[in-house]
């Protein structure tokens, strides 16, 4: 904490008994005199943090609450699932932000709940009953989780991919494939472990798809006597007409030519109907396959309905022009947990768009706290969209600009590097990459231990 009040009143909202914490979250901001603001920013993500980096001079007491401890660079987490690098050298830790910030607190906790009327969250941190903290600024910023559209029984059995967790799970289950499909000797079962379904041809489908395919012909070359990983099946399944929707058609075909001299099978306008242990079935065939991947499309944490505002079919909170939640002062929704139209089109689900209305938010609170008010509206400054097919190879679109192969794909990994989140990880991403270009060989071909040390 920044000075000995703010420590005290955080204490009396997170450590006191339930009527005391009651009592002093019922108080507004006009009735806590001689206390600073309390702006209460949940998600440690790409919206998150830009909204805290922009109140550092803010004469108020922040309080950043993530479940996780660290910040994930997005973009890559597929290379993790992929095993070009290990999950260190894309996340850092969040409470790092304390060091540098000196009005900004990080809690490693779960919300479960928003209480509008009092103006407080509840916290629940590991080994700590649930407690709630006021706030007089909430900044809602949760980012997004995947949705299986009505099928959550296919979670069980393909994975998304939004966190480490996901991702290390997925480099786990590529790799045991290989593994396993060694040690036996059924042709149709070595057949079923050694092709990959990857449901989704959106950009994360599109780059994990693509980097596999790499893996299977270069990394693992000669790795194995028994068999060809270069033989294995990679099928990109979408229930859209082509790759990359968000992409120019043209970018698109490119795409998918690119793809497929990759070895990629790219199968579009087909619908998956079944996920289960055996594989899928997808637009009324069945595709074996032990290695199942959901990259199909997402949905908005549960936090946002919390609030109460009206929410799109994603889960996400319609916000007015100031991010603002309609009807609850002081209340934001920023990055991918808000949806927002501008000329006619939602603002995308992207990094850029999430940093840009973090900075927003933070900057229009710390003004309002300065008694200004705020007259202009968010506006998305679109930098344009990119996506990685492989090694060698990237698109670009950004308004009339549509470009792509090896020059995009420089413009793409100095891109990458440069917004990482700290130093150390731009020297190790470099490194790494300078490697894996060179070689052909991944650091982190790694499968966790799953039975006790000894056995």
């Amino acid at each position: 904490m920044n000075d000995v009040a703010s420590q005290t009143s955080l204490a009396v909202t997170i450590g006191s008994p339930p009527v005391a914490v009651e009592l002093e979250s019922a108080k507004s901001l006009a009735h806590r005199a001689g206390e600073k603001p309390r702006i209460v920013i949940v998600g440690g993500g790409f919206a998150g943090l830009a909204a805290a980096r922009a109140l550092r001079n803010a004469n108020a007491e922040l309080i950043l609450i993530d479940r996780r401890n660290h910040h994930i660079f997005q973009p890559l987490l597929y290379q993790v699932a992929t095993a070009v690098l290990s999950p260190a050298e894309i996340a850092a830790p969040i409470r790092q932000l304390e060091a540098k910030q000196t009005n900004l607190t990080v809690l490693l906790a779960e919300i479960t709940g928003v209480d509008m009327a009092s103006r407080t969250v509840e916290a629940s941190a590991p080994g700590v009953s649930i407690r709630k903290i006021a706030f007089d600024y909430l900044v809602v910023a949760t980012g997004m989780r995947p949705s299986y559209f009505g099928h959550d029984e296919f979670a069980r059995y393909a994975p998304g991919l939004k966190s480490l967790n996901d991702a290390e799970t997925i480099r786990a289950k590529i790799l045991s494939a290989f593994e396993l499909a060694a040690t036996i000797d059924d042709e149709a079962e070595r057949a079923r472990q050694m092709t990959f379904v990857f449901v989704g041809a959106g950009p994360t489908g599109v780059e994990l798809a693509a980097s596999l395919a790499q893996m299977v012909k270069v990394t693992l070359r000669n790795n194995f006597h028994r068999i060809d990983p270069a033989k294995s099946t990679i099928i990109l399944l979408d229930a859209g007409k082509r790759v990359l929707p968000t992409f120019a058609e043209s970018l698109s075909r490119k795409v998918t030519r690119r793809l497929e001299k990759l070895g990629v099978k790219v199968m579009t306008d087909i619908k998956v109907e079944t996920v289960d242990d055996q594989g899928v079935i997808a637009g009324g065939n069945r595709i074996p396959s032990a290695t199942v991947l959901w990259t199909a499309g997402v949905a908005a944490s549960p936090i946002p309905k919390m609030l109460g505002p009206k929410i799109d079919r994603a889960g996400r909170a319609l916000v007015d022009p100031f991010l603002k939640v309609v009807d609850a002062p002081g209340v934001f929704v920023v990055g991918d947990a808000a949806s927002l139209m501008q000329d006619g089109h939602p603002v995308p689900g992207v990094a850029q768009a999430a940093i840009q209305e973090g900075r927003y938010v933070g900057r229009l609170i710390a003004k309002e706290l300065q008694g200004r008010k705020v007259k202009l509206p968010f506006r998305y400054f679109d930098k344009g969209n990119m996506a990685v097919v492989g090694k060698n190879y990237a698109v670009l679109e950004r308004g009339w600009l549509r470009t792509s192969g090896f020059l995009t794909w420089l413009v793409w990994a100095f891109v990458h590097i440069l917004s990482l989140p700290q130093l150390q990880n731009r020297l190790r991403v470099q490194r790494q990459w300078l490697w894996s270009y060179f070689t052909g060989q991944r650091s982190s071909r790694l499968i966790p231990e799953t039975h006790e040390p000894g056995h």
